[in-house]
């Protein structure tokens, strides 16, 4: 992955054929921490940006206002405020219809976390339930945490490094707090080198070239057994690790077919199949349509957001 963080008016790059682009936090000085807050209008005009995309950074959005909906890997958030959503690095997102939003954000790399290393997992929980709906009160609380983040981030007082560390934490903890109208289930909580393993197995299957692995390779990589790697990761997750690495195949090939325009054979190869008919059984069967079906109906290919603006 590229860096994450870029001084501002570094020049884009075109991502690699294929690829869904890619975003980097800009940072406004080097040496500063890697984390912005503000409204929409101050991160900019790609914190609306309605065509899809991803970030190397999490993103918390806080929405006042606005209408439309949400896109978020593949999934349709109508936006009905207040709301707040979390976007983990990597995933697929982006505004659609309607007018706005308006709000704040909180952007921040994995690195900025280093006081609270604990929130890494709280956030992967967030994003998985990735859109709340906010009461009067939660609503209240959101809004001046953010306030005070925002704040902090922008007169850079002394010490303002450790506040805004502080201050995200009690944010994310409290963004945990939220009820959700879908509940996950709730399986037995890893501790110690086995939570480490189902963490470094999610990390390692996030890997574009993890595609097609199994859960022997996957182990040999981590350096433990078969055997230990599907213990740790059922104590962690309550799935075992082949289930993971299938979902996580058919989501790299939905996110290809949805917002790339490479070929059914092409997203077949990049996805691990060296048939292209046996990647549309197995597509078929995990999703209940085909690869082309899929694609007529998701597909929202869009130039690159990376890629130089044309001449004028």
């Amino acid at each position: 992955m590229r860096r994450t963080t870029v001084p501002p008016g570094t020049p884009s790059l075109p991502p690699r054929a294929g690829d869904v682009p890619l975003h980097r936090l800009e940072l406004a000085r080097p040496g500063a921490p890697p984390f912005a807050a503000g409204s929409f209008e101050e991160v900019g005009p790609l914190s609306r940006w309605d065509r899809p995309h991803r970030h190397t950074f999490y993103e918390i959005v806080h929405v006042r206002a606005g209408s439309g909906a949400h896109v978020v890997d593949l999934a349709r958030w109508p936006v009905r405020p207040p709301q707040l959503a979390v976007i983990l690095p990597g995933q697929v997102h982006h505004w659609e219809g309607g007018h706005g939003p308006e709000g704040s954000l909180v952007l921040f790399t994995d690195d900025f976390l280093v006081d609270h290393p604990g929130d890494r997992e709280v956030l992967r929980t967030l994003g998985a339930r990735c859109w709340f709906g906010l009461d009067a009160e939660h609503d209240r609380s959101i809004r001046t945490l953010i306030a005070e983040l925002t704040a902090e981030h922008r007169q850079r007082a002394a010490g303002h490094e450790s506040v805004l560390r502080s201050l995200l934490h009690v944010l994310v903890v409290r963004a945990a707090r939220l009820p959700a109208r879908d509940e996950p289930d709730r399986a037995p909580r890893a501790e110690g080198r086995t939570a480490a393993v189902a963490e470094d197995f999610a990390r390692l299957i996030a890997r574009p070239e993890a595609a097609g692995w199994t859960v022997r390779e996957c182990a040999d990589r981590l350096g433990v057994t078969p055997g230990y790697l599907t213990q740790a990761v059922r104590a962690a997750t309550g799935r075992p690790p082949g289930r993971l690495l299938i979902e996580t195949r058919v989501y790299q090939a939905q996110q290809l077919l949805a917002h790339t325009d490479l070929s059914v054979r092409q997203v077949a190869a990049r996805t691990g199949f060296a048939d292209p008919a046996y990647f549309g059984r197995f597509f078929r069967r995990e999703t209940g349509s085909s690869p082309g079906a899929f694609r007529k109906h998701h597909s929202r290919v869009h130039q690159s957001l990376e890629a130089p603006p044309a001449p004028a």
